[in-house]
């Protein structure tokens, strides 16, 4: 959600090279797409979903009604839904410590998260990281997914798909976290050719770089970003 769709769009195709076509939800909804694929969603700030300067993931899940049931179980909110959009139906909510993160039943996209244009992977930044995993491998049935495997490390948690990192979860007090600006919330990752390009082309489209910028993780560098409307989000070089 934006409040400067034509904005938005023009930071992200000059630093993704990303083009835009509509969708099925009207000219306030675009489709990113990249080589082709669609990658992300873009859609002006609409009455009834609250207001937030961060991407927001979007889980795909086999049951709306009965997810948003297992969140309220677990003492986290829904403050969206379900409710039917499109093809599917939508659902908005926030973790224990407040992450915002979206659930979604209706047709998907095929790619999986690493591979092509695709976006490399999610990293939560939680209070506790033990406590996200379990709250979030029992509300979006981790164990059902027989291709999932989850590691413990430490502080971290990942989640692997076919031998490919796709989530991060790692913990710790806010003031003890190695990078004590972000507050509990998933950070989405896009890949990139070329990263000094990229992040030239972000300060260009008025960009910023938060400090600290930039981070290690299970795959090698990657520099955390915030669009020209504050939003963050984080770059990792395309593997090889």
């Amino acid at each position: 959600m934006v409040d400067d769709l034509a904005g938005v769009r023009a930071f992200y195709g000059e630093v993704l090279d990303w083009t835009f076509r509509s969708g099925s939800l009207g000219d306030r909804f675009l489709i990113a797409t990249a080589g082709g694929e669609p990658v992300a969603g873009l859609a002006a700030h609409r009455p009834g979903f609250p207001a937030a300067s961060v991407w927001t993931p979007y889980f795909a899940v086999r049951d709306a009604d009965a997810t948003a049931a297992r969140i309220l179980e677990r003492g986290a909110t829904v403050a969206v839904g379900p409710m039917a959009l499109g093809n599917g139906r939508v659902g908005l909510a926030a973790d224990p410590d407040g992450a915002t993160f979206g659930f979604w039943e209706g047709p998907t996209s095929p790619w999986l998260p690493g591979e092509g244009r695709a976006p490399a992977r999610l990293d939560l930044q939680t209070r506790d990281v033990f406590h996200a995993a379990m709250f979030y491998g029992d509300v979006l049935d981790w164990a059902l997914e027989e291709a999932l495997d989850i590691l413990y490390r430490g502080d971290h948690v990942l989640v692997t798909l076919k031998g490919r990192v796709v989530l991060s979860l790692q913990g710790g007090s806010a003031q003890t976290a190695p990078q004590p600006h972000l507050r509990p919330r998933w950070l989405v990752s896009f890949v990139v050719d070329d990263m000094e390009q990229a992040v030239s082309a972000a300060m260009r489209a008025g960009g910023e770089r938060p400090r600290p910028s930039s981070t290690w993780t299970p795959e090698g560098f990657s520099r955390v970003l915030q669009d020209a409307e504050g939003r963050l989000f984080s770059l990792a070089h395309r593997e090889t």
